[in-house]
């Protein structure tokens, strides 16, 4: 047999493949039964990183299996390790096992599902998946829907979908300058995404069309005050588009009054839009169903596989109630896509119901990780989730040098490191209040730049009411309530130490 130089491929026999691949499975067998005890963040400075990997452009090639070295040697010793049960920071899941498998299988066949004639089984695959995930969340399983690159761009494909439907002229055709027309969305004003504002840039909205509705103490959207707004904006010549309820938002794990929302969106005919990105796949718990209670009435859904499906990125999700109003929004012709008969080979073409035209085969990580785990198996892992952050919160309100900021719900919390003489110069001082407040601000975020650094966890900071505090995203099938004890005790003892060398610049100002 001619070698591959040979023949003129340049790419590796199938020998010669077997064995890249028999090491490339070792290297990651490896990393996953050394991954918890690996530092979670590499903390190097980027310039460190950046030396790393500078090098010429190749003019000639490389041994396949010398490249493949570089993974172990160079490339895991520089990453953060996402998939590490101490890893709590953004919303980043951790990664199926057969996620991986599905990526490299994916990638061999190389299929465009961007259209059905290139990808088949990947459109199929994918239709499929998408009924499944409306039905695990109680969402109406004839609904459109497609994997997107994320929650941003699901929110994207939703409300852009929304604009379609609800602008009242064809926006397709002459785009938003050939009405005198202000659009204009809604989210809470503590809790809505920062994605929704990307969005109305993109859709050429602007940001200032993004209006905030004021929340409850619990973090929800005043419905009530929500209602006024709608009508005092209307009244002032405004055309409301889109409220967004949070399902699970991004600090707190707090979900909006769905019921009321679609009631008061249904009234006056504007989109509504459930952003899930973080916390709609929390509707197969039972025990927290009864929150979503409204969720089967959104005009739209996004939600993310790469969330709390701990699927790999990339992985984000949208479903529309109406499939029929995404090929509104997208549809579009080209000769070169499209034969002049229709055959009974030929079926969805997902470029003609959403933004992109190649798309990578998402579904097929997702089909085998349901299948491999099945909902049963995903209730167990997120309940063990759900278990691991009402762990933490008991931690902290058992705590003196620690200060819950609210209720536990789903797996993202947020709080306060706050020594206990602080809290109590703070309750008995007004005149000292800010300073302190200023003090803890600084306090809290060094603690989680310190805990990155020691590489025993990864922790990130949030604003709260305007301070600065800890947050954790528990997103991980590894994470246990010992990983949460362990993190939370480091937490502790960097504060006390953080603490007691930057104490002086407090005393300076009270």
């Amino acid at each position: 047999m001619a070698s591959s130089t040979e023949s003129g491929t340049l790419a590796p026999t199938p020998d010669e493949f077997r064995d890249l691949g028999y090491r490339a499975v070792d290297i990651i067998a490896d990393y996953f039964e050394s991954i918890d005890d690996l530092p979670v963040f590499p903390g190097k400075a980027q310039t460190e990183i950046e030396a790393v990997f500078e090098e010429p452009l190749p003019e000639t090639g490389e041994d396949p299996a010398s490249i493949l070295e570089e993974w172990p040697t160079r490339v895991l010793p520089n990453a953060t390790h996402v998939g590490s049960p101490r890893y709590f920071g953004y919303v980043m899941g951790s990664g199926t096992a057969m996620g991986v498998v599905a990526d490299a299988l994916a990638a061999s066949i190389n299929m465009n599902a961007g259209g059905w004639k290139p990808a088949p089984a990947a459109t199929e695959i994918e239709r499929q998946t998408i009924s499944w995930i409306a039905e695990m969340i109680g969402y109406p399983t004839d609904c459109g829907g497609q994997f997107t690159s994320g929650g941003t761009m699901a929110n994207l494909t939703a409300i852009l979908t929304g604009l379609r439907a609800k602008a009242g002229y064809d926006t397709k055709r002459s785009g938003l300058q050939s009405a005198d027309q202000s659009f204009t969305l809604y989210m809470s004003d503590h809790e809505g995404h920062s994605s929704i504002y990307r969005v109305a840039e993109i859709l050429g909205l602007g940001s200032d069309a993004v209006r905030l509705v004021p929340s409850h103490d619990d973090f929800t959207m005043d419905v009530d005050a929500l209602a006024e707004q709608l009508d005092e904006d209307v009244s002032n010549g405004d055309t409301p588009l889109c409220v967004v309820a949070q399902v699970g938002s991004v600090n707190v794990g707090a979900i909006d009054p769905l019921d009321e929302i679609a009631t008061v969106c249904a009234e006056r005919d504007i989109w509504f839009h459930a952003d899930g990105a973080c916390g709609a796949l929390g509707a197969i718990l039972p025990e927290k169903r009864p929150q979503y209670a409204g969720l089967e009435r959104a005009d739209s859904v996004t939600l993310d596989p790469h969330k709390w499906l701990y699927i790999p990125y990339d992985c984000g999700c949208v479903l529309v109630r109406d499939h029929s109003l995404l090929a509104d929004a997208f549809e579009m012709h080209a000769s070169y896509l499209e034969g002049t008969m229709r055959t009974p080979y030929e079926g969805l073409d997902y470029y003609e119901v959403g933004p992109q035209m190649s798309r990578g085969f998402r579904a097929l990580k997702v089909w085998m990780s349901l299948k491999h785990y099945g909902v049963e198996g995903y209730r167990t892992l997120l309940s063990q989730n759900v278990h691991c952050t009402e762990h933490l919160d008991a931690r902290v309100r058992d705590a003196d040098d620690f200060v819950a900021l609210h209720e536990p719900n789903l797996y993202l919390y947020s709080f306060q490191y706050a020594p206990p003489d602080l809290q109590a110069l703070a309750a008995d001082s007004p005149q000292a209040r800010d300073a302190v407040d200023t003090y803890l601000d600084e306090l809290n975020q060094r603690i989680a730049d310190e805990i990155q650094l020691t590489g025993t966890a990864f922790v990130m900071t949030t604003s709260i009411h305007g301070r600065t505090v800890l947050r954790f995203s528990i997103c991980s099938h590894r994470t246990t309530t010992d990983d949460i004890d362990r993190t939370f005790e480091a937490l502790r003892d960097i504060g006390e130490q953080v603490d007691s060398s930057l104490r002086q610049t407090l005393d300076r100002h009270v």
